[in-house]
């Protein structure tokens, strides 16, 4: 079963992406983030579903943002990541791309109940959003 939930660690290709992290090199973790949220946001055409999938390391950013959520411990990594916070804008663009005509997992989630998908990529929008001093964002 290749996805199994609506979180973005709840399928096969995000589950091998955070196996990829664990094992490479710690000054490799954060190039291999870049590397997948780059991917994403410099297709210009069908998005296909695996690349979309390891947008997953937006999730990985938001994570270190205030009103972010530490990542599944039973399919995210287990070895720890550098501050990815210089990732937000990144993980924002990328997450916006995933969610824009052509991407093959948005047209997956709308053909089954993708709601709480879709409400899972707006919490991980909405946390990597930039804060203004003072104001509180609203993560539902």
């Amino acid at each position: 079963m290749g996805t199994w939930d609506g979180g973005p660690f709840d399928n096969d290709t995000a589950a091998d992406f955070c196996g990829d992290l664990d094992e490479a090199a710690a000054g490799e973790r954060e190039g291999i983030i870049r590397g997948a949220l780059i991917r994403v946001i410099d297709t210009a055409g069908y998005l296909e579903a695996p690349e979309s999938e390891e947008a997953v390391a937006a999730a990985l950013v938001s994570a270190q943002c205030p009103g972010g959520e530490a990542p599944d411990p039973a399919h995210g990594p287990e070895e720890p990541l550098p501050d990815l916070t210089g990732l937000r804008d990144l993980a924002l663009q990328a997450l916006d791309r995933v969610m824009a005509d052509p991407s093959e997992l948005m047209d997956l989630w709308a053909e089954s109940d993708g709601g709480p998908w879709r409400a899972n990529i707006r919490r991980l929008q909405n946390v990597l959003l930039p804060q203004q001093p003072g104001k509180q964002l609203s993560l539902s």
